[in-house]
């Protein structure tokens, strides 16, 4: 007991004198830096420099905590940015889109009144209001119909290529069996061999050639137009290109784009001669031009 009263003796002195020149050494400060003369302005500097660059250690959290504050508004204002721009980025999707659909259909437009055919084949140009394929027949229905003059077995285009053939007529709408149709059979020519073929549909994108008189003649990429053979359509109509399929088959990438048909252009072909009488092409009395011939009497004779 006598040595815990002797230490309070001791601490009580102590912590008063401690207080006392701390209270001395703040009333100095005080009065050191309220003092206004150059001496002590240039002491005041002196010891800024040398006290407050020991004191970094202790202002970091502060200044961490600052710079956390500061980089959680700047992620929000970017949050709030990323989202205004993910926004405008799917309304220039759609709008890209509907450009896209715009030159597509000014393109066909285009197409439709810049594409050179035989100057002896019109036009009526139709819209595509439906398609009315399925599994097993390939056709779209257009606009124009016995009104307009269309007439079953006409030749339709989409301003690059050939799509089809009238297969039906009503008074305002028109059937198009298109060529992949599997009821589809035309004539082909393939250049720049000029070998014949028989373009068949089989429901694909893709119809191939049947019938071909020489393969080793026929490369991919060849161009093909339509024969114009037995009058099914007018000569030297695009029908696509020569490609080989993964059958190892010979097939035909149509021009045409059947994905999106809007506008086809239905083409006036003329009406063929109509052969009755095969013999009739040959001339009745035929001049013989060369040695006349030798009578039997006259070999006797001599």
């Amino acid at each position: 007991m006598a040595r815990d009263k002797n230490s309070e003796d001791y601490v009580g002195p102590i912590r008063r004198l401690l207080v006392g020149v701390l209270v001395l050494a703040l009333l100095g400060l005080f009065l050191i830096w309220r003092i206004d003369s150059p001496r002590v302005e240039r002491f005041r500097a002196a010891a800024i420099d040398k006290v407050v660059p020991s004191f970094d250690w202790a202002m970091a959290p502060v200044s961490g905590i600052a710079n956390l504050i500061g980089n959680f508004q700047s992620y929000q204002q970017l949050s709030a940015q990323n989202q205004d721009l993910r926004r405008e980025l799917q309304q220039m999707k759609a709008w890209k889109e509907a450009a896209l659909q715009l030159e597509q259909e000014n393109a066909k437009l285009l197409g439709l009144n810049n594409v050179r055919l035989d100057p002896q084949l019109t036009y009526v140009t139709g819209v595509v209001i439906t398609d009315s394929g399925s599994p097993f027949r390939q056709s779209v229905l257009v606009n124009v119909g016995a009104r307009d003059g269309i007439i079953d077995g006409w030749p339709t285009m989409d301003g690059i290529g050939l799509v089809g053939r009238i297969a039906g007529v009503g008074q305002g709408t028109s059937r198009v069996m298109l060529l992949s149709d599997t009821s589809s059979r035309i004539p082909v020519t393939i250049q720049p061999s000029g070998q014949k073929a028989i373009l068949a549909g089989d429901n694909t994108l893709n119809p191939p050639l049947e019938f071909l008189e020489n393969a080793d003649l026929i490369r991919p990429g060849d161009r093909v137009v339509s024969s114009g053979d037995g009058g099914v359509f007018p000569a030297d109509l695009l029908v696509g290109q020569v490609a080989l399929g993964t059958d190892q088959r010979l097939r035909v990438r149509l021009a045409a784009d059947y994905q999106r048909l809007e506008f086809l252009r239905v083409l006036r072909a003329p009406p063929h001669e109509e052969i009755n009488d095969p013999g009739g092409l040959l001339t009745p009395e035929t001049e013989f031009i060369g040695p006349a011939p030798i009578n039997a009497l006259e070999m006797a004779d001599g």
